[in-house]
């Protein structure tokens, strides 16, 4: 377990994980493999998480508390439990989109570059939920711009 700024972290991860819609369909031992992976972090309220425009070595996963999508400044959401942020970048070795900051003090999984790749590699089923969600958020931003 890894403490970060000071606060311990009491998160359950693997109970935490089969609630998060990426990770839903993905049996015990796949999370097991995620969560061997990740480090258990807690972030400060005020925290940036992600900055847009900056190079990405990590995905996020939110186990507990908020935080905001900012894109050029405007706020694009407000997201919790469950949200992983960060995987786009992982993906294409492009910056990140989006600045999100934590509103509250967040508990948070973060899984490397590397390790993301592997765990992507070693649980298939999680490379098509994965493109599902993509595809999900292509479409959101989609309807935002037609509004």
């Amino acid at each position: 377990m890894r403490t970060v700024e000071g606060m311990p972290n009491t998160l359950n991860p693997l109970t935490t994980l089969h609630h998060v819609p990426l990770f839903s369909s993905c049996s015990k031992k796949d999370l097991a493999r995620i969560v061997k992976v990740a480090d258990e972090v807690t972030f400060k309220a005020g925290r940036v998480l992600t900055e847009q425009g900056q190079p990405g070595r990590e995905a996020f996963i939110i186990v507990k508390g908020k935080a905001t999508v900012r894109r050029n400044g405007k706020k694009l959401a407000s997201i919790g439990a469950g949200a992983m942020v960060g995987e786009l970048s992982l993906l294409d070795h492009g910056p990140r989109t989006a600045t999100v900051t934590c509103d509250t003090d967040c508990e948070v999984l973060v899984i490397s570059q590397r390790h993301f790749h592997s765990v992507l590699h070693d649980v298939p089923v999680l490379s098509s939920k994965l493109l599902a969600t993509l595809a999900s958020r292509v479409r959101e931003l989609d309807r935002a711009v037609v509004s």
